[in-house]
């Protein structure tokens, strides 16, 4: 991603988007993810083309007051790490650039490569997430 790149797609995240910790399945511990939410397509495809990430439509109750909305999700830890690392210095809202800065440097020393927690790391690890939340 060129610089302008990434200022531009720190600012969709500023406005619409979201940096945080989600699950994949019910009973594991939280990954780092990217979300923007918009009803232009096409701005998606775009951002989507610079960071990956897959589009999902939004259910929409009432189409006839409602536009279509979708939502650009990016869950793979590569896309999401190497992401945040290029438009971390652009975010402007603080919250968002917290958690970004959390990420890229608290993640990888509380997730054991393995996926194996022994009862430091996990505490560590619950503690980590606990904090994301704050932030």
């Amino acid at each position: 991603m060129k610089t302008w790149e990434a200022s531009y797609v720190a600012g969709i995240i500023d406005g619409e988007g979201s940096i945080t910790l989600t699950r994949m399945h019910k009973k594991e511990f939280r990954r780092p993810g990217i979300s923007i939410a918009s009803t232009d397509k096409e701005l998606l495809i775009y951002i989507q083309s610079l960071i990956g990430g897959l589009i999902n439509n939004k259910k929409n109750y009432n189409p006839d007051k409602h536009k279509n909305s979708f939502t650009l999700t990016v869950k793979k830890k590569e896309e999401v790490f190497n992401t945040l690392k290029q438009i971390t210095p652009f975010l402007r809202i603080k919250q968002k650039r917290k958690r970004a800065e959390w990420i890229l440097y608290q993640y990888d020393l509380v997730t054991p490569r393995n996926g194996k927690y022994n009862s430091e790391l996990l505490r560590e690890k619950v503690a980590f997430e606990n904090e994301f939340f704050q932030k």
